[in-house]
């Protein structure tokens, strides 16, 4: 599966940024994800694939819990679902489906690392792995 995060806003600290390529390598055995940083949204259009299954993350909505995503998740592989765009800080007009981690208002680099925690939990789970070492 090909998971893309693109997450729009003016700046990622570096801190957020060291912890997204920890998981990004951490989930490199189960898939293959990337961060995708913009500055504006009017950029997300071109760089979305037109056959990605897009996401947006909202904090308006029902919050899902880590084994929720997981089972979430589970359904795209099994559906062969191999395209997914998470959209972090966007109102993107067309979309698939949207998503909430959270409905408390978050800096886009902390809910950017978040998700990419929450993506790495629901992968140890749905391979059966403990998530804490």
């Amino acid at each position: 599966m090909k998971i893309k995060v693109y997450a729009i806003g003016d700046r990622l600290e570096k801190f957020y940024l060291e912890a997204i390529k920890e998981y990004e390598k951490r989930l490199s055995r189960y898939c293959n994800i990337k961060l995708v940083h913009l500055k504006k949204e009017e950029h997300l259009q071109k760089k979305i694939s037109p056959n990605s299954f897009v996401i947006i993350i909202s904090t308006v909505g029902k919050t899902i819990s880590s084994e929720e995503l997981a089972t979430t998740i589970d359904q795209w592989a099994s559906s062969g679902l191999s395209d997914v765009s998470l959209v972090i800080g966007a109102n993107q007009p067309t979309y698939n489906e949207t998503m909430t981690l959270s409905q408390m208002e978050m800096d886009f680099g902390l809910t950017t690392s978040i998700l990419f925690e929450q993506v790495y939990r629901a992968f140890r789970i749905i391979n059966n792995h403990p998530y804490h070492k």
